[in-house]
Protein backbone atom coordinates (compact mmCIF):
# COMPACT_ATOMS: atom_id res chain seq x y z
CA UNK A 1 0.00 0.00 0.00
CA UNK A 2 1.45 3.30 -0.80
CA UNK A 3 2.24 5.90 2.03
CA UNK A 4 -1.05 6.99 3.94
CA UNK A 5 -0.39 10.54 5.17
CA UNK A 6 -2.20 11.77 8.52
CA UNK A 7 -4.19 14.72 6.74
CA UNK A 8 -5.10 15.78 3.18
CA UNK A 9 -6.47 19.32 3.27
CA UNK A 10 -8.10 20.14 -0.10
CA UNK A 11 -8.17 24.01 -0.55
CA UNK A 12 -6.22 26.70 0.24
CA UNK A 13 -8.15 29.51 1.02
CA UNK A 14 -7.94 31.33 4.70
CA UNK A 15 -9.78 27.67 5.52
CA UNK A 16 -7.84 25.49 4.61
CA UNK A 17 -4.82 27.25 5.45
CA UNK A 18 -5.46 27.86 9.02
CA UNK A 19 -6.36 24.10 9.04
CA UNK A 20 -2.69 23.26 7.46
CA UNK A 21 -1.24 25.56 9.92
CA UNK A 22 -2.34 23.69 12.82
CA UNK A 23 -2.01 20.36 11.68
CA UNK A 24 1.80 21.50 10.99
CA UNK A 25 2.58 22.23 13.89
CA UNK A 26 0.73 19.38 15.72
CA UNK A 27 3.06 17.46 14.04
CA UNK A 28 1.10 15.69 11.22
CA UNK A 29 2.57 16.60 7.89
CA UNK A 30 -0.26 17.87 6.12
CA UNK A 31 -0.61 18.00 2.47
CA UNK A 32 -2.50 21.07 1.11
CA UNK A 33 -3.76 20.75 -1.93
CA UNK A 34 -4.59 23.99 -3.37
CA UNK A 35 -7.03 24.25 -6.09
CA UNK A 36 -7.08 26.11 -9.51
CA UNK A 37 -8.53 29.08 -7.47
CA UNK A 38 -5.36 28.84 -5.07
CA UNK A 39 -5.83 31.03 -2.49
CA UNK A 40 -9.57 31.16 -2.48
CA UNK A 41 -12.22 34.63 -3.19
CA UNK A 42 -9.37 36.84 -1.12
CA UNK A 43 -7.73 36.51 -4.47
CA UNK A 44 -9.64 38.88 -5.86
CA UNK A 45 -10.28 41.16 -2.89
CA UNK A 46 -8.04 44.48 -3.12
CA UNK A 47 -7.85 46.31 0.14
CA UNK A 48 -8.97 44.04 3.43
CA UNK A 49 -9.48 45.73 6.61
CA UNK A 50 -11.49 43.27 9.04
CA UNK A 51 -9.18 40.12 9.43
CA UNK A 52 -7.75 41.43 12.99
CA UNK A 53 -3.81 41.93 13.60
CA UNK A 54 -3.45 44.28 10.39
CA UNK A 55 -4.21 47.94 11.88
CA UNK A 56 -3.37 49.78 8.47
CA UNK A 57 -5.56 46.54 6.19
CA UNK A 58 -3.68 44.32 3.94
CA UNK A 59 -4.39 43.54 0.17
CA UNK A 60 -6.04 40.00 -0.30
CA UNK A 61 -3.34 38.49 -2.20
CA UNK A 62 -0.78 39.11 0.25
CA UNK A 63 -2.93 38.29 3.29
CA UNK A 64 -3.21 34.62 1.63
CA UNK A 65 0.57 34.42 0.58
CA UNK A 66 1.80 35.29 4.10
CA UNK A 67 -1.04 32.21 5.12
CA UNK A 68 0.33 30.44 3.12
CA UNK A 69 3.89 30.78 3.87
CA UNK A 70 3.23 30.50 7.55
CA UNK A 71 2.14 26.85 7.17
CA UNK A 72 4.44 26.13 4.91
CA UNK A 73 7.26 27.17 7.70
CA UNK A 74 5.82 24.44 10.14
CA UNK A 75 6.13 21.68 7.80
CA UNK A 76 3.06 21.68 5.45
CA UNK A 77 3.17 20.25 2.18
CA UNK A 78 1.55 22.83 -0.54
CA UNK A 79 1.30 21.34 -3.94
CA UNK A 80 -1.11 23.52 -6.73
CA UNK A 81 -3.09 20.59 -8.33
CA UNK A 82 -6.71 20.59 -8.39
CA UNK A 83 -8.87 17.27 -6.45
CA UNK A 84 -10.69 15.36 -9.77
CA UNK A 85 -12.14 12.39 -7.69
CA UNK A 86 -12.36 11.58 -3.83
CA UNK A 87 -13.43 8.44 -2.48
CA UNK A 88 -14.35 8.81 1.18
CA UNK A 89 -16.24 5.38 1.77
CA UNK A 90 -12.63 3.69 1.69
CA UNK A 91 -10.37 3.26 4.50
CA UNK A 92 -7.63 4.88 4.01
CA UNK A 93 -9.47 7.85 2.40
CA UNK A 94 -8.69 8.45 -1.27
CA UNK A 95 -8.26 11.71 -2.90
CA UNK A 96 -6.59 12.11 -6.63
CA UNK A 97 -5.65 14.55 -8.81
CA UNK A 98 -4.48 14.66 -12.83
CA UNK A 99 -1.55 13.06 -12.05
CA UNK A 100 -1.73 11.65 -8.17
CA UNK A 101 -3.14 9.67 -5.85
CA UNK A 102 -2.95 9.85 -2.19
CA UNK A 103 -4.30 8.32 0.86
CA UNK A 104 -5.20 9.88 3.86
CA UNK A 105 -6.28 8.92 7.45
CA UNK A 106 -8.28 12.23 7.43
CA UNK A 107 -9.60 14.80 5.07
CA UNK A 108 -10.26 18.44 5.99
CA UNK A 109 -12.74 19.61 2.88
CA UNK A 110 -11.82 23.58 2.82
CA UNK A 111 -13.13 23.68 -1.33
CA UNK A 112 -15.15 27.33 -0.43
CA UNK A 113 -18.24 28.55 -2.75
CA UNK A 114 -18.01 30.57 -5.39
CA UNK A 115 -20.25 33.57 -5.69
CA UNK A 116 -22.68 33.47 -8.34
CA UNK A 117 -21.98 36.42 -11.07
CA UNK A 118 -23.69 38.10 -14.05
CA UNK A 119 -21.31 36.81 -16.14
CA UNK A 120 -21.11 40.62 -17.96
CA UNK A 121 -17.66 41.92 -19.52
CA UNK A 122 -15.69 43.38 -17.22
CA UNK A 123 -17.06 42.04 -14.14
CA UNK A 124 -14.39 39.91 -13.45
CA UNK A 125 -11.46 41.88 -14.29
CA UNK A 126 -13.34 45.16 -12.08
CA UNK A 127 -13.82 42.53 -9.11
CA UNK A 128 -12.53 44.60 -5.91
CA UNK A 129 -12.33 47.53 -8.04
CA UNK A 130 -15.89 48.74 -7.67
CA UNK A 131 -17.47 44.69 -8.08
CA UNK A 132 -17.92 43.29 -4.91
CA UNK A 133 -19.97 40.37 -3.70
CA UNK A 134 -19.66 40.95 0.24
CA UNK A 135 -20.86 44.29 1.64
CA UNK A 136 -19.73 43.69 5.17
CA UNK A 137 -16.45 43.06 3.90
CA UNK A 138 -16.38 46.12 1.39
CA UNK A 139 -19.04 48.79 1.90
CA UNK A 140 -17.05 50.39 4.40
CA UNK A 141 -15.08 51.79 1.08
CA UNK A 142 -18.52 53.63 -0.16
CA UNK A 143 -19.00 55.88 2.44
CA UNK A 144 -20.36 58.49 0.74
CA UNK A 145 -20.71 56.75 -2.72
CA UNK A 146 -23.48 55.97 -5.07
CA UNK A 147 -23.79 51.99 -5.08
CA UNK A 148 -25.93 49.64 -6.83
CA UNK A 149 -26.79 46.25 -5.56
CA UNK A 150 -28.38 43.05 -7.95
CA UNK A 151 -30.71 40.68 -6.54
CA UNK A 152 -33.65 40.02 -5.16
CA UNK A 153 -33.32 37.61 -2.47
CA UNK A 154 -32.81 38.09 1.60
CA UNK A 155 -29.29 38.17 0.62
CA UNK A 156 -29.81 41.29 -1.77
CA UNK A 157 -32.36 43.10 0.85
CA UNK A 158 -29.58 42.66 3.77
CA UNK A 159 -26.87 43.64 1.72
CA UNK A 160 -28.62 46.88 0.28
CA UNK A 161 -29.89 47.58 3.87
CA UNK A 162 -26.84 47.16 5.67
CA UNK A 163 -25.04 49.78 2.74
CA UNK A 164 -27.24 52.34 3.33
CA UNK A 165 -24.82 52.83 6.50
CA UNK A 166 -22.23 53.73 4.14
CA UNK A 167 -23.78 54.85 0.69
CA UNK A 168 -25.56 57.93 -0.34
CA UNK A 169 -27.93 55.72 -2.45
CA UNK A 170 -28.61 52.44 -3.28
CA UNK A 171 -29.79 51.27 -6.36
CA UNK A 172 -31.62 47.92 -6.22
CA UNK A 173 -31.92 46.16 -9.24
CA UNK A 174 -33.96 42.99 -9.82
CA UNK A 175 -34.65 41.60 -13.27
CA UNK A 176 -38.65 39.98 -11.88
CA UNK A 177 -41.43 42.28 -11.19
CA UNK A 178 -41.38 40.95 -7.95
CA UNK A 179 -39.11 40.01 -5.23
CA UNK A 180 -37.88 36.64 -3.92
CA UNK A 181 -37.26 37.98 -0.60
CA UNK A 182 -39.49 37.07 2.74
CA UNK A 183 -42.15 39.98 3.07
CA UNK A 184 -39.90 40.85 6.56
CA UNK A 185 -36.51 40.95 4.76
CA UNK A 186 -38.64 43.54 1.79
CA UNK A 187 -40.57 45.41 4.24
CA UNK A 188 -36.95 46.51 5.83
CA UNK A 189 -35.91 47.67 2.41
CA UNK A 190 -38.56 49.14 1.10
CA UNK A 191 -38.79 51.61 4.42
CA UNK A 192 -35.13 52.64 3.88
CA UNK A 193 -35.41 55.94 1.93
CA UNK A 194 -32.15 54.97 0.63
CA UNK A 195 -32.75 52.44 -1.14
CA UNK A 196 -34.57 53.36 -5.03
CA UNK A 197 -35.59 50.45 -6.69
CA UNK A 198 -35.40 49.53 -10.75
CA UNK A 199 -37.24 46.14 -11.06
CA UNK A 200 -38.07 44.02 -14.44
CA UNK A 201 -34.80 44.90 -15.40
CA UNK A 202 -31.20 43.43 -15.95
CA UNK A 203 -28.03 45.35 -15.96
CA UNK A 204 -26.23 44.54 -19.11
CA UNK A 205 -23.47 45.98 -18.69
CA UNK A 206 -21.06 47.34 -15.87
CA UNK A 207 -19.14 50.66 -17.27
CA UNK A 208 -15.52 51.15 -16.63
CA UNK A 209 -14.33 54.36 -16.17
CA UNK A 210 -11.10 53.79 -18.26
CA UNK A 211 -8.97 52.64 -15.26
CA UNK A 212 -10.78 49.85 -13.96
CA UNK A 213 -13.13 50.32 -12.03
CA UNK A 214 -16.14 51.31 -11.65
CA UNK A 215 -18.52 54.37 -13.15
CA UNK A 216 -21.79 53.25 -13.73
CA UNK A 217 -24.02 50.32 -14.93
CA UNK A 218 -26.59 49.93 -18.06
CA UNK A 219 -29.95 48.54 -17.15
CA UNK A 220 -32.45 47.77 -19.66
CA UNK A 221 -35.92 47.35 -18.33
CA UNK A 222 -37.07 44.28 -19.93
CA UNK A 223 -40.90 45.11 -20.58
CA UNK A 224 -40.31 48.88 -22.45
CA UNK A 225 -36.79 48.08 -23.45
CA UNK A 226 -35.71 50.83 -22.56
CA UNK A 227 -31.78 51.46 -21.13
CA UNK A 228 -30.81 53.54 -18.21
CA UNK A 229 -26.86 54.18 -17.51
CA UNK A 230 -26.41 54.97 -13.82
CA UNK A 231 -23.79 56.46 -12.67
CA UNK A 232 -22.37 54.28 -9.46
CA UNK A 233 -19.01 53.98 -8.08
CA UNK A 234 -19.58 49.72 -6.45
CA UNK A 235 -21.78 47.23 -7.75
CA UNK A 236 -22.62 44.37 -4.97
CA UNK A 237 -23.44 41.50 -7.26
CA UNK A 238 -26.14 39.52 -3.99
CA UNK A 239 -27.43 36.78 -6.69
CA UNK A 240 -26.21 33.81 -4.30
CA UNK A 241 -23.15 31.86 -3.95
CA UNK A 242 -22.33 27.90 -4.98
CA UNK A 243 -20.61 25.28 -3.11
CA UNK A 244 -17.79 23.79 -4.30
CA UNK A 245 -19.25 20.46 -3.48
CA UNK A 246 -19.70 18.31 -6.53
CA UNK A 247 -16.56 15.99 -5.27
CA UNK A 248 -18.42 15.47 -2.56
CA UNK A 249 -22.39 14.64 -3.98
CA UNK A 250 -22.93 11.06 -3.44
CA UNK A 251 -20.70 10.54 -0.32
CA UNK A 252 -21.38 13.13 2.29
CA UNK A 253 -24.59 14.79 3.51
CA UNK A 254 -25.05 17.71 1.92
CA UNK A 255 -28.16 20.33 2.57
CA UNK A 256 -30.49 21.18 -0.18
CA UNK A 257 -28.66 24.46 -1.15
CA UNK A 258 -25.44 21.91 -1.68
CA UNK A 259 -23.26 23.05 1.86
CA UNK A 260 -21.13 20.30 3.72
CA UNK A 261 -23.34 19.58 6.85
CA UNK A 262 -21.46 19.62 10.05
CA UNK A 263 -22.39 18.62 13.38
CA UNK A 264 -20.11 18.67 16.95
CA UNK A 265 -17.80 21.65 15.54
CA UNK A 266 -16.25 19.95 12.13
CA UNK A 267 -17.40 16.89 12.07
CA UNK A 268 -19.02 15.75 8.38
CA UNK A 269 -21.34 12.18 8.21
CA UNK A 270 -18.08 10.60 7.73
CA UNK A 271 -15.79 9.41 10.31
CA UNK A 272 -12.31 11.53 9.92
CA UNK A 273 -13.90 13.81 7.19
CA UNK A 274 -14.40 17.26 8.49
CA UNK A 275 -15.53 20.53 6.46
CA UNK A 276 -14.68 24.17 6.93
CA UNK A 277 -15.46 27.29 5.90
CA UNK A 278 -17.91 28.26 3.28
CA UNK A 279 -18.02 24.88 2.21
CA UNK A 280 -20.08 24.72 5.24
CA UNK A 281 -21.21 27.92 6.12
CA UNK A 282 -23.41 30.04 4.43
CA UNK A 283 -24.53 32.36 7.22
CA UNK A 284 -21.16 34.62 7.92
CA UNK A 285 -18.70 34.03 4.67
CA UNK A 286 -15.76 35.90 6.31
CA UNK A 287 -12.18 35.57 6.14
CA UNK A 288 -11.89 35.41 10.00
CA UNK A 289 -14.90 32.67 10.31
CA UNK A 290 -13.47 30.36 7.94
CA UNK A 291 -9.88 30.77 9.59
CA UNK A 292 -11.68 30.42 13.06
CA UNK A 293 -13.54 27.13 11.48
CA UNK A 294 -10.57 25.96 10.25
CA UNK A 295 -8.61 26.00 13.09
CA UNK A 296 -11.63 24.36 14.53
CA UNK A 297 -11.27 21.10 11.94
CA UNK A 298 -7.84 20.84 12.66
CA UNK A 299 -8.14 20.00 16.16
CA UNK A 300 -10.80 17.81 15.70
CA UNK A 301 -8.86 15.99 12.86
CA UNK A 302 -6.30 16.00 15.65
CA UNK A 303 -8.67 14.77 18.48
CA UNK A 304 -9.91 11.87 15.85
CA UNK A 305 -6.25 10.64 14.87
CA UNK A 306 -5.23 9.47 18.58
CA UNK A 307 -7.78 6.84 18.15
CA UNK A 308 -6.60 5.66 14.83
CA UNK A 309 -5.04 2.29 14.60
CA UNK A 310 -1.58 2.31 14.48
CA UNK A 311 -0.91 -0.35 11.63
CA UNK A 312 -1.76 2.49 9.06
CA UNK A 313 1.65 3.27 7.98
CA UNK A 314 1.93 7.31 7.68
CA UNK A 315 4.72 9.56 5.75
Amino acid sequence: MADIRNVIVIGSGPAGLTAALYTARANLQPLVIEGLEAGGQLMLTTEVENFPGFRDGILGPKLMEEMRAQAARFGADLVHDNVTRVDLCTQPLLVRTPDAEYRAKSVIIATGASAKLLGLPGERTMMGRGVSTCATCDGYFFRGHDIAVIGGGDSAMEEAVFLTRFASKVTLVHRRDGLRASKIMQDKAHANPKIEWMLDSQVEEIMDDGKGAVKGIGVRHNRTQVRTDVPVTGVFVAIGHTPNTSLFRGQLELDANGYVITHDGSKTSIAGVFACGDVQDHIYRQAVTAAGSGCMAALDAERYLDHVPEHLQTV
